[in-house]
């Protein structure tokens, strides 16, 4: 079994919108990473636990997305789905400076290059 001390599965649900005036629980994601003390996403853990940090994107009637979370040369993080390549990936805003708990609010550009803000909703040990 696989040492996953400091991974944690987090929800992100998407907050208000134009779309959305009051948010939506049927929009967003849900993602296992490593967080260090402060909440913040670890590089380090990430290279120690790549290949469980999964993510889940759930888009209303849309069939769910599955791929993996990524740091990025120079720091960035987001999330591939397609280790082919066809598919675009989401690139998180300044992912590297939140903080993940409940009630914290960080945004995603999705394949499209739209921004949209999400809400943590939950950050559990896994």
């Amino acid at each position: 079994m696989p040492d996953t001390k400091g991974l944690k599965t987090i929800r992100l649900n998407l907050a208000r919108t134009k779309d959305f005036p009051d948010g939506s629980e049927r929009h967003g994601y849900r993602f296992t990473a490593p967080l260090d003390q402060n909440g913040h996403l670890d590089a380090e853990g990430w290279k120690k636990h790549r290949d469980l940090c999964r993510v889940v994107r759930f888009w209303g009637d849309d069939e769910d997305d599955v791929g993996h979370l990524v740091h990025r040369p120079g720091g960035s993080w987001g999330f591939t789905y397609d280790l082919a390549g066809d598919e675009g990936d989401e690139a998180g805003f300044k992912l590297s400076s939140h903080v993940f708990v409940p009630g914290e609010y960080v945004s995603i550009r999705d394949d499209d290059g739209e921004l949209h803000p999400f809400r943590v909703v939950t950050v559990e040990n896994v």
